[in-house]
């Protein structure tokens, strides 16, 4: 195995297209004599080399050819591969124009061949499961993974993964949009609503069909809750494979070796390539209410009675003058590290439920009035940064049928609405809380409380007319607790739904199966109305058990947190290839769960993970109006991260979030979807073509490593 640089000078050489090797296309530029002897002079230093291994002497080094031709069957493995795939980015003159770090040799990954086989087997398999679940919900997956996986020869019947069935889904269409600037009407003032289609829904244990007039099923995803488990089950068994775990560390430290040896070598020149893009930008407690709307009635006592604002802060015995920050008692500190349930009560200011009702709700005596508000001076400030935009989170709790469309109330009566700014739904994972207070009698009343409104707006928007106007500013749906609760397993004997009737939480992976199952069918259905579809993003990882990132792997586009990756090799290495994109937020973590200095963040973004920066509960975690700029500005000096490590941060948040293609196209560039530099725009992402082009390079030789290997017979 050899280790080898190829380089090239400025920006003069533009190379062939049908060059093979990086060695070769950079030779083509020398004439026959000049290649000539540089070949001569490079087989003279090297048998000198190996004659006597001291005898090289450092001057000879400086005198080795710019250009060493290496020309390894490996090697020729990839670009070949990478050619019928019709990787555009290695077309490009700026491929060539900086320090490359290719592996080259007859076995390159420092494992038996049969571990590597193996382990090969398992992982394609691994990523087809995921692509499965994400095409069956219209979720995105990597096109180049896509590609690799269509190249794989059929899998030995006797691999211990045949049993899990792979399916086929088309993928779903991605008409290239114009470029242009997002709508700045108010939106919820609509046109005419679109005709009810008269279909019927129904719920077969737990999961929405959708029934025409024939009483046939129109959508079917492609798996049952069967074939979940055994897929599930199938890839625990996957990261608990002794060969597979020590096959994956070696290839996250090869990663981080990797990227290191790149900073080393090509750090200049990248930033030399930022500061040539133009135009590169990178960068108190609310008393108004008590003195101008003292006499607003705001809440009922207990007794029925409306009371005003100032009538509450009495009984509160507090005034606006002397209340502040510490006062509130909101920002997690020490002594919420590990303790979920203290950092529960800090959401309540003073430790009393009734301002947290009275200014952060949307379903109060006040209709949310005062929480219109805030949102709205929040959002001018983000309207005014101009670089920044939001997806907040807003919660439904499952508690009734009726949320939706009180909550689509507030939003279009007090037009919260702003270019800037996305809405996820947040659904807690309170389902024990609900029984034992009686509210909900078994789980499949809570999944009809989040469920069949949204199929209603989607049959027949005239329904629900307020809910179709807000559900088009929705991206997607996280689902949110304390990882840290124990729990049971999901297996194949687990009641359904609405069995499910004792007091007890069900597992993270059951929420998340029948969360993601009828998601994936109220989005075909969706499509098929013409309307905008959801992805669920989950708050994953943070704490718990592991196989919560299996079931976050199998059904999140996304994942918030993923801290428990640093302990699962296997998973890291699976989410790497996947480009399952991780929302990281040190800052929160920092109060409850690890360290700053112990978070993963860098070592992920070092690796090629695709992660970000993202804002936790800025109430409790961060001092400033400008949260997101101090995830970025703290972890820029712990970490020393560069303005390129935080232009490729910014980068990745964008790929990751639920603003529309256009609106994207308008961030980062109209072809933003290509793989390598023939996607990226630097003038918009200022993340340098040499920066991509390396995480690029790299992606694609691990992939056609795997792919390779496994077609190997």
């Amino acid at each position: 195995m050899s280790v080898y640089l190829a380089s090239a000078k400025g920006n003069s050489y533009v190379p062939e297209k049908n060059a093979t090797s990086i060695g070769e296309a950079a030779a083509d530029e020398l004439d026959d004599d000049q290649t000539l002897q540089s070949d001569d002079k490079f087989v003279q230093l090297m048998n000198k080399h190996y004659n006597d291994p001291h005898a090289l002497e450092m001057d000879d080094i400086y005198d080795m050819p710019q250009y060493p031709v290496a020309k390894h069957q490996q090697e020729q493995n990839i670009i070949e591969q990478m050619q019928k795939l019709k990787v555009s980015c290695y077309e490009d003159k700026d491929l060539y124009d900086f320090q490359h770090i290719t592996v080259c040799g007859e076995e390159t990954s420092g494992v038996p061949m049969d571990h590597l086989h193996m382990a090969s087997l398992f992982l394609i398999k691994a990523l087809s499961i995921r692509e499965k679940y994400m095409k069956a919900a219209l979720q995105s997956f990597p096109v180049a993974t896509s590609q690799f996986l269509s190249q794989v020869k059929q899998f030995d019947e006797s691999s211990p993964f045949n049993k899990c069935t792979t399916g086929k889904h088309s993928a779903v269409p991605t008409g290239d949009c114009p470029v242009g600037p997002p709508k700045s009407e108010n939106p919820f003032h609509a046109e005419k609503l679109p005709e009810n289609s008269g279909y019927q829904i129904r719920s077969v244990e737990g999961v929405y069909s959708v029934l025409d007039s024939d009483n046939q099923q129109k959508f079917w995803i492609g798996f049952d809750r069967t074939e979940f488990i055994a897929d599930f089950e199938a890839l625990f068994a996957l990261t608990s494979d002794e060969c597979l775990k020590s096959f994956c560390k070696r290839r996250l430290r090869y990663l981080s070796s990797k990227y290191e040896l790149h900073i080393l070598l090509n750090e200049l020149r990248e930033s030399s390539c930022q500061k040539e893009v133009e135009h590169r930008d990178f960068y108190n407690v609310r008393k108004h209410k008590m003195k101008t709307n003292a006499g607003d009635l705001v809440c009922l006592d207990r007794e029925g009675k409306a009371v005003t604002l100032e009538q509450v802060f009495k009984d509160l015995n507090i005034n606006s003058y002397k209340l502040n920050v510490d006062m509130l008692d909101v920002h997690a500190d020490r002594h919420t590290f590990h303790r979920f349930d203290k950092f529960n009560s800090k959401y309540n200011p003073i430790g009393e439920s009734r301002l947290r009702e009275i200014f952060l709700k949307t379903d109060n005596y006040m209709d949310g009035q005062y929480f219109a508000e805030l949102i709205k001076e929040v959002v001018s400030d983000l309207e005014d940064s101009k670089y920044q935009n939001a997806e907040y989170r807003i919660s439904v709790y499952g508690r009734s049928k009726s949320e939706w469309d009180k909550l689509a109330k507030w939003a279009v009566q007090h037009s919260v609405y702003s270019d800037n700014v996305r809405w996820l739904i947040q659904v807690p994972r309170l389902y024990d809380v609900y029984k034992s207070n009686k509210l909900i009698d078994n789980f499949q009343q809570l999944l009809d409380n989040l469920f069949v409104p949204l199929f209603e707006v989607t049959n027949n928007p005239s329904s629900h007319p307020e809910l179709h106007a807000f559900l088009q500013y929705v991206t997607g749906f996280d689902s949110v607790d304390d990882e840290s609760k124990p729990e049971g397993a999901f297996i194949k004997d687990i009641p359904l739904p609405e069995n499910w009737n004792c007091n007890e939480n069900p597992p993270y992976a059951y929420y998340q199966y029948y969360m993601f199952a009828n998601m994936a069918v109220l989005n075909n259905f969706r499509r098929e109305r013409g309307l905008n579809t959801f992805v669920l993003r989950p708050h994953c990882g943070e704490a718990g058990p592991i196989h919560h990132l299996i079931t976050g792997f199998m059904v999140g586009e996304n994942i918030s947190h993923g801290l428990l990756l640093r302990k699962a090799p296997v998973l890291q290495y699976l989410y790497y290839l996947g480009r399952v994109g991780i929302a990281m937020s040190p800052l929160s973590n920092n109060s409850l769960f690890l360290d700053y200095h112990h978070n993963p963040l860098r070592t992920f973004f070092n690796r090629g993970l695709l992660v970000s920066l993202s804002s936790d509960a800025p109430l409790q975690f961060h001092y400033t109006k400008e949260p997101l700029i101090e995830e970025y500005s703290i972890a820029a000096q712990v970490w020393k991260l560069s303005g390129i490590d935080m232009c490729e941060l910014a980068m990745n948040s964008v790929l990751m979030s639920g603003f529309s293609h256009e609106t994207k196209q308008l961030w980062i560039g109209q072809d933003y979807k290509e793989e390598g530099i023939a996607g990226n725009n630097v003038e918009l992402t200022n993340v340098p073509n040499i920066r991509i082009t390396y995480r690029s390079e790299t992606f694609l030789e691990e992939l056609s490593t795997l792919i390779h290997t496994a077609n190997e017979s």
